[in-house]
């Protein structure tokens, strides 16, 4: 009976009681669900469309009832685009730096981190891709499946008659649904286009059932991925259902297709699922929050690292306080918003999100606000928030907590090159002191350059590197295979350290490594997170790039707490994945990125309206004066941010940036 829900121009969506705006109402709901709490009928039970962002809204929905009378139970989430909103924008992954048609195509990442990395509000998974690559490091180069275009480059091209089911979007957004593009339509005109398998509704018609007698894996019950357009094309929407979980087992085509229906959509079709199944959104402080429950992180923890993405662009939901926007330099932050009506106001920020600094408050009502934020640290994450309180009735407004990183205006240098000098020693060093600088590392083997590695059958496994470097002890004893584990020191020298130095890691490592400066861990990858124990039987979790080391694992660190200056010893254990495990290569290069000043631009501009101050960075105060001696006073305001619109007078009058 789940798959025969209700024709929605039949019978309106009935509001979930009284969970319609809680998460903690809907987790509550799952939880009543699961234990057999009663419920009205067997129908499904649908949220109301929640608000998320301007134009963007979220809608859940379950099939579970007391009754049980249901053979896949689901939980599904949906957002819907409102695609005439003027401020909504799409955005499917972009090409790769490096782009390679049909092979270095788009940069693998999960989809929370497509949301922090594209400065998305929302996203889901797209396009279908290499399977084998979903837990290849973020950064991976995949190909895509199918036609997609971002931003009117073609990311990948409809080669051939799988994966055909395209959804096409133009510079106004307008939507087409091509169910078949097979053969490729024109893509003449299209500005972003993402494809998924098959369609399961075209023309306001489930088709799911047609495919309930193909064989393949894909037509049984899994999470599922699906992107629809309402009948008027005003709407698009993007929808995950869990599954392979006790609250949701997943979905057949046809209750895809249902569910679709249900929701609005006209035509839909079958994007990649399973554990790739994710959707995610942006919260109030720039990081990535998991809208639906994937099976790939309740299994590990962890999502999917997938090769295409949607994602959607969109501004902050209207209240008091609107168009609340940083612009942060090195050590100071411009902040900037206004408000519906006249109001006082004041500014909180902090280290964390508890705040705990305030700036002094406006009292002069205006609405338009500004502040600048001074004694910030560079490459710093910082939080912040505004206060306005209405000059009408004396209501305080506040807004949500923000996030926003100072700029660390560092050159990087590169002190140790991917090709630099280790010592090196096979074996175990359990119980002994090596990651510390004061170690004698006299007896170990080397110094080697790198590509270091080892191989029990062939001579070059780092493939594709150049050079390859050093090969170093191959077998552990009579086992025919490499050790377990390999360390690796070598060392470096700075002349001085300056507070808040940045640091680059760029390696070429199979299978997994755990990386020590001065004696302090900074850094894990593919070993098991801490604080479990290391040691020398300890297996890597994975691998990256098919095992052999020929892309890259980047990582970045702040330097405070263990640089020195004068001599720094860097140290590296790198753990093969299993006792059977034919190789290892290691290769580590690190840049120093350490703080700088830079002076901001100020220039004069003079137009038909009549002439403007401009300069081109956050974190600055405009002052004025009558001459180079003084005195000189703030532009009132105060003046924050870029452009600043001079009055007439017939008075000359400089102006300059201060902190």
């Amino acid at each position: 009976m789940n798959a025969q829900f209700p024709d929605p121009s039949a019978r309106p969506a009935r509001a979930m009681p009284g969970c319609c705006f809680s998460v903690i109402a809907w987790v509550a709901l799952l939880v009543n669900l699961a234990l057999g709490v009663p419920q009205a009928h067997a129908d499904p039970l649908v949220s109301a469309w929640e608000p998320l962002f301007k134009g963007i809204d979220l809608i859940r929905g379950t099939n579970a009832t007391a009754s049980g009378d249901f053979q896949n139970r689901m939980v599904m989430y949906c957002l819907r685009v409102d695609l005439r909103d003027p401020d909504i924008r799409l955005h499917p992954s972009p090409r790769i730096d490096g782009f390679v048609p049909g092979s270095r195509e788009t940069a693998g990442m999960t989809v929370s981190r497509f949301v922090e990395t594209q400065g998305v509000q929302v996203a889901v998974n797209a396009n279908f891709f290499n399977p084998q690559e979903y837990y290849l490091p973020e950064g991976t180069p995949m190909s895509v499946s199918g036609l997609q275009i971002s931003g009117g480059l073609e990311v990948s091209p409809q080669s051939n008659s799988q994966q055909t089911a395209s959804v096409f979007f133009d510079a106004t957004n307008r939507v087409t649904v091509v169910h078949t593009n097979w053969p490729p339509v024109s893509t003449a005109g299209v500005l972003n286009a993402v494809t998924g398998d098959y369609p399961v509704v075209v023309n306001g018609i489930n088709i799911g059932r047609q495919y309930l007698n193909q064989p393949g894996s894909i037509h049984d019950t899994h999470p599922r991925t699906a992107i629809g357009a309402s009948v008027d094309r005003r709407f698009l929407y993007l929808m995950c259902i869990d599954g392979r979980q006790s609250h949701s087992t997943g979905a057949l085509d046809y209750e895809t297709g249902a569910w679709m229906l249900l929701v609005g959509a006209h035509d839909a079709v079958n994007m990649d699922g399973g554990g790739s199944a994710t959707m995610a959104m942006e919260s109030s402080v720039g990081t990535a929050m998991r809208i639906n429950l994937s099976s790939a992180a309740a299994d590990s923890g962890k999502e999917r690292t997938v090769g295409s993405h949607l994602g959607v662009f969109a501004r902050p939901l209207q209240g008091f306080i609107n168009d609340l926007n940083a612009i942060p330099d090195d050590v100071s932050a411009s902040i900037s918003w206004t408000t519906t009506g006249a109001a006082s106001t004041r500014l909180e920020y902090g280290p964390t999100m508890d705040l705990g600094q305030t700036l002094p408050v406006q009292s002069a009502s205006s609405t338009n606000h500004a502040a600048l934020i001074r004694g910030l640290s560079p490459g710093t994450e910082y939080f912040y928030r505004a206060v306005s309180v209405s000059a009408v009735d004396g209501t305080v407004h506040t807004s949500l907590v923000r996030r926003m990183v100072t700029v660390n205006y560092a050159v990087p240098q590169e002190v140790i090159p991917i090709n630099g000098s280790w010592r090196f020693f096979a074996g175990t060093l359990d119980g002994q002191p090596w990651v510390q600088p004061s170690f004698n590392d006299s007896t170990w083997s080397g110094p080697g350059n790198g590509i270091l590695w080892a191989h029990a059958t062939r001579n070059n496994p780092a493939t594709g590197v150049v050079p390859v470097g050093t090969r170093i002890t191959s077998i552990n004893g009579g086992t025919g295979f490499p050790y377990t584990t390999y360390y690796f020191r070598t060392s470096f020298n700075l002349p001085a350290v300056a507070p808040g130095t940045q640091l680059r890691f760029v390696g070429r490592i199979d299978d997994g490594a755990v990386v020590y400066l001065n004696g302090k861990e900074l850094q894990r990858i593919r070993m098991a997170d801490a604080p479990t124990e290391i040691s020398s039987s300890t297996f890597a979790l994975g691998f990256g790039c098919s095992g052999d080391a020929t892309c890259d694992d980047v990582f970045e660190a702040t330097g405070d707490g263990f640089l020195a200056a004068g001599d720094n010893v860097l140290a590296v254990e790198v753990h093969n994945y299993n006792a059977r495990s034919t190789d290892i290569s290691f290769g580590l290069s690190m840049a120093v990125a350490q703080p700088r000043i830079e002076r901001p631009e100020l220039r004069s501009v003079t137009d038909d309206a009549g002439s403007r101050i401009e300069w081109t960075r956050g974190g600055f105060l405009l002052q004025e004066a009558p001459s180079p001696a003084g005195p000189w006073t703030d532009v009132v305001g105060p003046v924050v941010v870029s452009p600043y619109r001079i009055s007439p007078t017939s008075e000359s009058r400089l102006y300059r940036l201060a902190r």
